[in-house]
């Protein structure tokens, strides 16, 4: 099944800076693109690939908009304070943030290692505090400011053999819930829980085509979701169409996983 693009509105974001963290790629780059699409200034943050976040730079400012490429492991404190200075050495503000890095590495627990259970927290959960510490006093100075974090639902129901990773989308939903009552009524706060997506990331899962053909069959919708997808629902969120919304779990995921 495929979908009709809809363009967002060029004055949705016009005036605001954005970070979008893990942003080279998969849902963080189409995050970037359609932040830039609705008039919004962008800071590409990656990790190591950085031709494909200079090349996200450029998407972005062929849709008339500034954007950089900023270097940085978010799960260090060191370098998310220097993304933020970055952003505002460049831009002045910082109105949006999109803590979208994540990993998906996982393993039985008998035999997962302490170094496997902290990659994976420490750049899924502990990102999004460090990103959110570091944002939230120049975000306090706007009128208007939002932040996403991109969960999961295996943050939800938990996930088999990678109870890792299902324990760091989980408190990423505990987190943006403390978070949005916590920066009231100056900060929005809410996430996104996707199912599967069509990345890089999951790709390796889908090498038997039965059992992809088995996961598609699943959702009522009958597709995964497009990288596209979620990052429209994280504008959404970011958007004044959402206004009174915070401390909410959006979930993406076809009517696969219905939970509230």
């Amino acid at each position: 099944m495929s979908t009709d693009y809809i363009e967002l509105p060029r004055n949705l974001f016009e005036g605001k800076t954005a970070i979008v963290t893990g942003s080279s790629r998969g849902v963080g780059r189409a995050t970037a693109l359609r932040l830039a699409e609705g008039g919004a200034n962008v800071v590409v943050n990656y990790l190591e690939s950085k031709e494909k976040a200079e090349n996200v730079v450029k998407l972005c400012e062929e849709k008339g908009v500034e954007a950089i490429a900023v270097q940085g492991d978010v799960s260090k404190w060191s370098d998310a304070s220097n993304i933020v200075k970055e952003t505002l050495d460049k831009f002045g503000s910082v109105d949006l943030l999109v803590c979208n890095a994540g990993v998906w590495i996982g393993s039985p627990i008998e035999e997962m290692s302490e170094e496997t259970w902290n990659k994976v927290l420490n750049t899924n959960l502990k990102s999004a505090w460090a990103m959110s510490k570091c944002c939230v006093p120049a975000m306090k100075k706007e009128k208007k400011a939002a932040i996403v974090l991109v969960s999961s639902t295996a943050g939800q129901r938990g996930e088999a053999n990678y109870t890792n990773y299902a324990a760091s989308k989980g408190g990423q939903i505990s987190f943006t819930k403390g978070l949005a009552t916590e920066l009231a009524p100056r900060i929005r706060v809410n996430c996104v829980a996707p199912g599967w997506i069509e990345t890089a990331m999951v790709r390796p899962a889908f090498k038997n085509e039965a059992y992809k053909r088995s996961v598609i069959e699943a959702i009522p919708l009958k597709r995964m979701a497009s990288t596209d997808d979620v990052a429209l629902s994280i504008c959404w969120l970011l958007s004044d169409w959402s206004q009174h919304i915070t401390g909410e779990v959006v979930n993406i995921n076809g009517g696969a996983v219905l939970c509230g």
